[in-house]
This record gives C-alpha cells, sequence and structure tokens, in this order.
C-alpha cells in the first residue's frame, strides 16, 4: 500500500504498522510495536489529532482530516488522515499530502503577492502625496514579505547621499541612522551597482557600515535592492530582520518587483507625465506573471505545449464577433491563461492518472473550478476573469459542473472558452489518445451544438473552422 495503515487498540498502543506508516512515523517498528502513542510521541494527548482519534475511539464513526506535521529538518508537512473503528480499537489510514498543500499555498502566496502589487499600483496612480505612496508600498512589503523593518532610501543627486524618506518596523533607530553614502559599505555599493544583495548574518558580515543600526535594533539579516528607473538610480529598498532569513528565488523576485515598483512611484512623485507608460508596463507584468502560471500548471498537468496560449487566442478572435470592448477582452484573456489554475489542488495520482478515473476520482476532478474559484475571487482585479476558471465546464443543456448552469445562464465568456477549449483539445495528442483531424473535431463541435456548446458561439465559429480545414 502506498497509504499508511496503522492500527491502535483501545489502550493506545500500537499493534500494526505497514512499512508506509513507519516511513510516514519516522521511527522504527521496535519504537512502536507494543508502545502506548503517548510514550512514542510525548504531549500527542494534548493535539487536536489525539482528540479526534479519541472521539471515533468512543464514538465509533470515522473521520477524516488533515494534520500539519514538523520534518526533522525544519519543514513543514501535511497527512491525510482516515480514522475509523475496527474490532481491536481504531485503524489510522495516512497519505501524505504535503505536495498538494505546498502546491496551493505557493498558489494562494502569488495570489497574494500579485494583488498587492495591484494594491501598490492603486495607490501610485491615485495619488500624488509622497507620504500616502510610501505608506502603502511599506505596508505590502510588511504583510507579504513579513519583514521585520522596512526602508526607502533616496538618491540625492548632488551630495550622492542616500537619504530615509520612509521607514516602519523600527523600535529605536532615526531616520538619520539609516542613511549612508552612495557606493559606502555593501548596502551603498548595491544601491551604487545596481543590484540586489541579501546578508543572512549581518554580525559577520564586516562590509555592512552601519553598524549602530545593527545593535540597536538587533537586526540579524539584511535585503537591499536598488531602486532604478530608465537608467537612473533613485536610491535603495531596504528589508530588515530579528532573525536569520534565507529568502529563495521567488521571495527575491518579488522584492525587485516591489523595488521596480518603487522606483517607478518616485518618478511618478516627481513627473506625472511618465505616468501612463509606467502603467502599462505593470500591467504587462501582470500578463507575464498569469502567463508563467499558466505554462507551470501545463507542465505539471502534462497538457499539450502551448495549450494556454492557443485557446486563449482563439477565444479572444470569438470574442471580438460578439462584439466585446478592449477591457472585456483583457478580462477573458486573464480568465483563459488561468482557466485551470484549480487543479493546482488536485493530488497528482488523479491529475496524472493515465487510465480512466474511477467516480470517487472524478468527483475530486470536478473540485477544480470550485479551487480556482476560492483562490481568484479574492484579488479585485481578476474578479472580472472569473467566469472561464469557474464555468468553463459548465454545459448547454444543463448536464455540466460545477453547479448545472443552463443556456445563457452560463457566463458568456466561459460558453466562448468551452468551444476554444474543446476544439484544442482534440486536436492535440493526450496520454489516453491520440489527435483528432480537423475534420473530426469541427464536425463533434458541430454536433454538440445546442447540447454542450452555445449554438450561437458554433455559429460564430464555423467559418475559423472552415479557414483551418482549407489550410490543411
Amino acid at each position: 500500500m502506498l497509504e499508511g495503515c496503522q492500527i491502535i487498540d483501545f489502550n493506545w498502543v500500537y499493534l500494526y504498522l505497514n512499512d508506509a506508516a513507519i516511513v510516514h512515523a519516522q521511527k522504527s517498528r521496535e519504537e512502536l510495536i507494543g508502545y502506548t502513542m503517548m510514550k512514542a510521541y510525548p504531549g500527542i494527548e494534548e493535539t487536536p489529532l489525539f482528540e479526534r482519534m479519541r472521539k471515533v475511539m468512543k464514538d465509533r464513526e470515522p473521520d477524516r482530516m488533515e494534520n500539519p506535521f514538523k520534518y526533522p529538518n525544519g519543514n513543514q508537512g501535511w497527512f491525510e488522515l482516515h480514522i475509523q473503528p475496527c474490532p481491536e480499537g481504531i485503524l489510522v489510514l495516512s497519505q501524505d499530502i504535503s505536495d498538494r498543500k505546498l502546491a496551493l499555498e505557493r498558489a494562494h502566496d502569488q495570489l497574494k503577492r500579485l494583488n498587492a502589487l495591484h494594491q501598490i499600483d492603486r495607490a501610485i496612480t491615485s495619488n500624488f502625496d509622497a507620504s500616502v505612496v510610501l505608506e502603502s508600498v511599506l505596508k505590502q512589503i510588511h504583510q507579504i514579505l513579513n519583514l521585520d523593518a522596512v526602508a526607502i532610501l533616496q538618491l540625492d543627486p548632488v551630495t550622492q547621499d542616500l537619504r530615509a524618506s520612509g521607514s516602519s518596523g523600527f523600535k529605536k533607530a532615526h531616520l538619520e541612522d539609516l542613511s549612508l553614502k552612495m557606493g559606502k559599505g555593501i548596502a551603498g555599493m548595491a544601491a551604487l551597482e545596481r543590484r540586489t544583495i541579501a546578508i543572512d548574518d549581518l554580525a559577520n558580515e564586516p562590509t555592512f557600515v552601519r553598524r549602530t543600526l545593527v545593535e540597536k535594533e538587533g537586526f540579524v539579516s539584511y535585503v537591499g535592492a536598488s531602486l532604478v528607473s530608465r537608467g537612473e538610480t533613485l536610491g535603495l529598498l531596504e528589508g530588515f530582520h530579528r532573525s536569520k532569513l534565507t529568502p529563495n528565488k521567488d521571495w527575491l523576485h518579488y522584492f525587485n518587483i516591489v523595488a521596480n515598483q518603487m522606483a517607478i512611484a518616485i518618478v511618478h512623485m516627481r513627473t506625472f507625465s511618465d505616468l501612463q507608460k509606467a502603467n502599462q508596463e505593470l500591467m504587462m507584468a501582470y500578463d507575464r506573471t498569469i502567463n508563467g502560471w499558466a505554462k507551470a500548471l501545463e507542465i505539471r498537468d502534462f497538457e499539450t505545449q502551448g495549450h494556454s496560449k492557443r485557446v486563449t487566442e482563439l477565444s479572444v478572435t470569438l470574442a471580438r464577433a460578439f462584439s466585446y470592448s478592449d477591457s472585456e477582452l483583457v478580462n477573458l484573456r486573464r480568465g483563459a491563461m488561468l482557466h485551470d489554475i484549480g487543479k493546482m489542488g488536485i493530488p497528482d495520482k488523479i491529475l496524472l492518472k493515465p487510465g480512466k478515473l474511477s467516480d470517487k476520482e472524478w468527483k475530486i476532478m470536478k473540485q477544480h473550478p470550485l479551487i480556482a474559484y476560492d483562490l481568484l475571487s479574492n484579488i479585485e482585479f481578476l474578479k472580472p476573469a472569473l467566469d472561464i476558471p469557474y464555468c468553463h465546464h459548465e454545459k448547454w443543456d444543463g448536464s455540466g459542473y460545477p453547479r448545472g448552469l443552463k443556456e445563457n445562464v452560463i457566463p458568456e465568456p466561459a460558453r466562448i472558452f468551452a468551444v476554444a477549449d474543446v476544439w484544442d483539445a482534440l486536436r492535440s495528442d493526450r496520454p489516453y489518445r491520440k489527435h483528432w483531424s480537423d475534420e473530426d473535431a469541427f464536425a463533434y463541435i458541430k454536433k454538440e451544438a445546442g447540447t454542450q456548446f452555445d449554438p450561437r458561439v458554433v455559429e460564430e465559429f464555423e467559418p475559423y473552422a472552415m479557414e483551418a480545414l482549407k489550410v490543411q
């Protein structure tokens, strides 16, 4: 069995553990068999896990839960546990779902960070007051990156001083304690050379010259990124932490994005005339991020390369036939690129299964539109793009999922996308079948008009399909 299996008697003594359960327990069989849970894991009786087990032991009713745990290296993990009564006491089946939970956690973090970028963008574009913009940026950095203190230093082009224009999280230090000369120390050199630095142990970094600041605040770690716009160095974005900070690549990438936005904010505060171009660049950054998610999803789901891009472009083409405005097309494009983001929450053993899914597995697979809704609905600027991720599996006759919507109750973008999605899917190789010919794929879509698909969308799609057949 890939799942862990253990039997615990009414006195909480381990009677049986299979090999997978031993791996999950991270103890030897000799350390567990014949011993109580309390002996093997001191303090376990005070945990929610033990309370759930105690209830099953007493009430003889099965239960299911997701239980967090810590690996020996300190990393977080999760088990999905099925606890059920048995003649000896209770039977516990365990499955390590850490990869799935971490994938969802990463998706949540990325969405939170993208939303934070949007909030900073709103502050930049709607305010000329420097204090309001700086406060918004500092607040978002605090919330998303969990730094103890942050500061923004702006460069005085005459004196070449980097002076603090905004700070948050400092307990004893004053703004003058933050200032330094351009090129002085490792932080000043980072600004001069326009790069990002991360120091996990300030006490042993002699090139960090502001020792008074470190001693006053008890800082252990540091990260700094130069603020650059149009080839001009504008200042330095700094983050401080009172414990060891070991940022990964994604964390540093986001810190640099925030630094880039701060540079945009400084330019905005100086010259409003350049704001429109900067805002467009930011919108492109949003879409590049969304495109990156779509590619990551294709890799995980073993989708045909370029599937998301192709169905997005076809959906936009069809939407233009329905006279969609530019802003509506932007939302449709984002929704199409993220149409399968909910699959981040589907276990690999189901998502990547080459054969037919069982009824139970299919029920889990059908949850991915609901997972997409949960992921995206809290992101304000992505709410208008929700129709496709949430509703692209609904069918014209009401037999689709997750809500069984029918006909025009199904949002129009989802009806448009459904045709584009099936057209591309049928014409692509999949693990369980070879691709269909264009003629067969088009015949299927025509046959399903009025059943699976909106007849009007199929009608608008026909000229596109006929052109594809001519090219053959």
